[in-house]
C-alpha cells in the first residue's frame, strides 16, 4: 500500500531552500509531513511551505528519525558530515552540495536525463549535480541520444548568485557604487580604485567579467572547470568525453549561461537539433535570430527549463554543433533538480 513518505529540508533557510519551499508549494504535492531544518540560530523562525507557518528544526541526529527523504542544500563540509547520519536514521540524502558527486557510490542525476541511475544509491545518498553543469546537461543528453556526444568546449557566463548570498549582496553594493561614476572604465585600474573590496570575486564585477570561479586546481583550472568536466562525463556515462572549460564571472543576478561547442560522432544537422530538443522534456528552443530571438538570463530567470538558442552546424566541421544555453542556476541549477530527484525517490514509497 502506498503513502505520502516524509520529507526533511536541510538548509531551508538558505538561498537555494527558499527557493525549494517555492517550489514545495507549487509542485505536485506527493509529501506527507515536512519538516524545516537549518542552523540553531534559525531554530524557532517560522517559514511558509504548502500554504501553512512550519517552525524550523535546529539540526540535530533526531530530527531524522521517521523521515523517509531529505533534502540536504547546505555546504559540502556540512554535508559530508550529516549526511551519512541522516542515512543512518533512515532517510535517502538527495544531496545539493559537491561533497559527494564524484563519490563511485554514490549517483549523479538528472531525472531527464539519467532517472534511473536514482535507484543504485549504495550509500543511501544521491547527489545533485552542479548548477553551471546543470545548465547544460539536459540539452546535451538530448543530442548525445540523437547523435552520440565525443567532445565538448565549454565558455560558461555565471551569475553572481553562483558565489552564494554573499555574491549577491557585493554584486548589487558594487553596482551601486559605480552607478555615480562618469568615468568608470575609462581608464586601467579604475573599477579596482572604485571597489578595493571586491567580495568573493577576484576582481571587481560590476562592469566586468572575471574569468574565473571556484578554486584552484592542478595546471591552472578551477574547481568549477573541473567540475564541468567531470560531472558531464558521469551523468552521460561517458569517461573519456573531451571536455575543455572555461568558466567566466559576469554582472547577472541569476541565471547561468554557457556557449557551447559539441562534437558527435556523426553528421549533424542544426534542424534536426532543434526538432530533437523542441521534443525534449524541460527544455525550451528560442532560436530565430534574424528577430533578435535568443535565451538571455533576464528571459529565463525565475523559470524552471533550461533554454537554449543560436543553434549552428559548425562552419568547419559538419559533425559538430555550437549553441547558447541559460538555466536559472537557483532553480533548476539547485533546488528544482534536487525536488526532481527527491519526487523520483517518493515514487518509491
Amino acid at each position: 500500500m502506498s503513502r505520502k513518505p516524509t520529507l526533511a529540508v536541510v538548509g531551508a533557510t538558505g538561498a537555494v531552500g527558499t527557493v525549494m519551499l517555492d517550489l514545495l508549494s507549487t509542485r505536485p504535492d506527493v509529501w506527507g509531513e515536512i519538516r524545516l531544518i537549518a542552523s540553531a540560530r534559525s531554530a524557532g523562525k517560522m517559514l511558509r511551505v504548502r500554504g501553512e507557518d512550519v517552525a524550523v528544526i535546529a539540526l540535530a541526529p533526531e530530527v531524522f528519525d521517521g523521515v523517509d527523504v531529505a533534502m540536504f542544500d547546505v555546504p559540502d563540509e556540512v554535508s559530508a558530515e550529516w549526511a551519512p547520519i541522516a542515512v543512518a536514521h533512515g532517510a535517502v540524502v538527495v544531496d545539493n552540495s559537491g561533497a559527494f558527486r564524484m563519490d563511485s557510490g554514490v549517483p549523479l542525476v538528472v531525472p531527464e536525463v539519467n532517472p534511473a541511475a536514482a535507484k543504485e544509491r549504495p550509500r543511501g545518498i544521491i547527489s545533485n549535480p552542479n548548477c553551471t553543469t546543470l545548465s547544460m546537461i539536459i540539452v546535451l543528453g538530448a543530442l548525445h541520444r540523437e547523435w552520440g556526444l565525443e567532445e565538448l568546449v565549454v565558455a560558461s557566463y555565471q551569475a553572481a548568485s553562483g558565489a552564494g548570498q554573499a555574491g549577491i549582496d557585493a554584486l548589487r553594493s558594487q553596482m551601486a557604487t559605480v552607478a555615480g561614476s562618469a568615468t568608470v572604465g575609462s581608464r586601467a585600474g579604475d573599477l579596482r580604485e572604485l571597489i578595493p573590496d571586491s567580495g568573493p570575486f577576484p576582481a571587481p564585477l560590476a562592469y566586468n567579467v572575471v574569468p574565473w570561479a571556484g578554486s584552484l586546481k592542478d595546471d591552472g583550472y578551477s574547481s568549477e572547470e573541473l567540475k564541468v568536466r567531470n560531472e558531464s562525463r558521469k551523468i552521460l556515462g561517458l569517461p573519456g568525453l573531451r571536455v575543455a572549460a572555461t568558466c567566466v564571472r559576469v554582472p547577472v543576478i541569476t541565471t547561468h549561461s554557457l556557449s557551447v561547442h559539441a562534437r558527435f560522432a556523426v553528421d549533424v544537422d542544426a534542424d534536426v537539433a532543434r526538432a530533437v530538443l523542441e521534443a525534449a522534456p524541460g527544455v525550451v528552443v528560442v532560436d530565430d535570430p534574424a528577430v533578435g530571438a535568443f535565451p538571455t538570463p533576464a528571459d529565463v530567470v525565475g523559470t524552471d527549463p533550461t533554454w537554449v538558442g543560436r543553434i549552428r552546424r559548425s562552419i568547419d566541421n559538419p559533425r559538430a554543433l555550437d549553441l547558447f544555453v541559460c538555466g536559472d542556476n537557483l532553480r533548476k541549477g539547485a533546488a528544482l533538480n534536487t525536488a526532481q530527484i527527491a519526487e523520483l525517490v517518493a515514487g518509491e514509497f
